[in-house]
């Protein structure tokens, strides 16, 4: 009886036990989940949080960002670009698989095979396939494959990394021209709106003008209402160009700033812009250059390699085998009779094609359309680049042959300005006249700054097809 209780007693005290433990082990695991889940919350990204940076930090200067900067923080975020990095990458790997394949590999085997004896002294499988009731395997490996089809493989996947590096060029000169337009962009927004506060202001000193020679009778109640009615135009464009100029700031932070960082302010760079080459040199660079014609270029041999890889099928392959080890029935370098049990083997095996239902023949079939197809698109690209290269130096020089013209029609229409708006003192012009002159000098400012960002665009239009110059 008392066995049976202490038998039951501690039955009790394990059961106790094992829930405490069991209770212990819950606490800890939800006081580690709570620590996680605070650590992530702290060190979690602004952007997974939900959190931006949308409005300028009074204690911190904003960041002056220049044209190199934003390419360079455009590269490191930008999805287009990184996406084509890492398509490089894969190709790039892809390669070295190649590459691999056609060189020798080793690998260690081991392995114990027991099988059912005969008899009672069980010392012959029963299975003939086994070399005894006990095997033991361990050896080391080399292996070759001999193909040509291998060799094809290989130089296909080294003009599939061509491409992919081309692309990868094509991407960065792509975003070059998104940042250049986008961060110009800005400029020239932050641009157009100080000229229109430089209008407003002129609008609104005419209008006290006007209401001047008005109380003295200079002139008539009507060139009041008109001055009042360019500045208040003049207000609501004031409006639209501060829109305009968030906007695009807005645009510039999400290409450059993984945080969408608005506490900024650009380098305006307009003020020199970059010398132009002769078109017999931007052809010459061109033609060195050109990631869209070595991208073409480089799918057509990866084409060609397809083709020859497709023929291969029809040729035979050769595979070299070295074995080196223990392959007996004691794990151990002497047998109990003193017979060595390591030694090697070599196996060599010849694959002959003769049919597969013509499966090799459409393989070549298809490698034929490809490289067909990549034929019709290096000749189209080739028509593209010619024509793109004479569009975008055409661009370039006209928009820099304006510039100068551009910025002599701004000058002459603040000097128009200046003279109507004495003239209309002196009474010997209309307040219609100092509208228009008001008007003009604005579209005039507004036309350079967009012919200045003109230019900048042109050029990185034409480094897409040339690279830096």
């Amino acid at each position: 009886m008392r066995s049976e209780q202490k038998v039951e007693a501690m039955a009790t005290s394990t059961h106790t036990s094992w829930a405490q433990v069991a209770l212990l082990l819950m606490g800890l695991s939800l006081a580690l989940l709570n620590f996680a889940s605070t650590t992530w919350a702290q060190n979690a990204p602004a952007q997974v949080l939900g959190e931006t940076n949308n409005s300028p930090n009074p204690n911190n200067a904003p960041l002056t960002l220049t044209l190199q900067d934003a390419l360079q923080r455009a590269q490191k975020i930008n999805p287009e670009y990184r996406l084509a990095v890492t398509d490089f990458g894969l190709a790039r790997e892809d390669r070295v698989q190649g590459r691999a394949a056609l060189l020798p590999t080793v690998n260690y085997n081991a392995a114990f095979l027991y099988t059912q004896g005969i008899g009672s002294t069980a010392q012959a499988p029963r299975f003939i396939a086994n070399n005894g009731v006990h095997e033991y395997i361990s050896q080391g490996n080399v292996h070759q494959d001999l193909s040509l089809g291998k060799v094809a493989d290989y130089r296909r996947a080294a003009a599939a990394m061509a491409v992919a590096q081309a692309r990868t060029e094509i991407a960065a000169r792509g975003l070059v021209v998104t940042v250049v337009r986008t961060y110009y962009g800005f400029v020239t927004a932050q641009q157009k709106y100080a000229n229109t506060q430089r209008a407003t202001t002129e609008a609104r000193r005419f209008l006290d003008v006007s209401q001047k020679l008005e109380h003295g009778g200079e002139v008539a109640h009507s060139d009041v209402i008109k001055a009042e009615l360019q500045a208040r135009q003049q207000e609501r464009e004031l409006q639209n160009a501060e829109l305009e100029m968030n906007r695009s700031r807005l645009e510039l932070a999400v290409l450059v700033f993984s945080d969408f960082n608005q506490n900024f302010t650009v380098v305006d760079d307009l003020q020199t812009p970059a010398p132009l080459p002769t078109l017999p040199e931007i052809q010459t660079l061109a033609g060195r250059n050109n990631p869209d014609l070595a991208a073409a270029m480089a799918a057509m041999r990866q084409a060609s390699q397809e083709v020859k890889g497709a023929w291969y099928g029809f040729f035979p392959s050769l595979s070299l085998d070295y074995f080196y080890g223990i392959d007996a029935n004691q794990f151990a370098v002497r047998a109990p009779d003193g017979a060595r049990n390591l030694g090697y083997a070599t196996a060599v095996s010849l694959q002959l094609p003769v049919w597969n239902w013509g499966a090799s023949r459409s393989k070549v079939k298809q490698a034929s359309l490809r490289r067909d197809l990549a034929r019709v698109e290096l000749s189209f690209t080739q028509r593209r680049l010619l024509a793109n290269l004479q569009t975008f130096y055409d661009e370039a020089q006209t928009a820099r042959s304006q510039m100068d013209s551009l910025n002599q029609s701004a000058e002459l229409a603040a000097e128009s300005l200046r003279l109507t708006t004495l003239r209309y003192q002196a009474g010997e012009a209309t307040v219609l006249e100092v509208v228009d002159a008001q008007n003009t000098l604005t579209v005039a400012r507004n036309a350079f700054n967009d012919g200045r960002a003109r230019y900048s665009v042109a050029i990185a239009d034409l480094q897409t097809l040339t690279g830096a110059f």
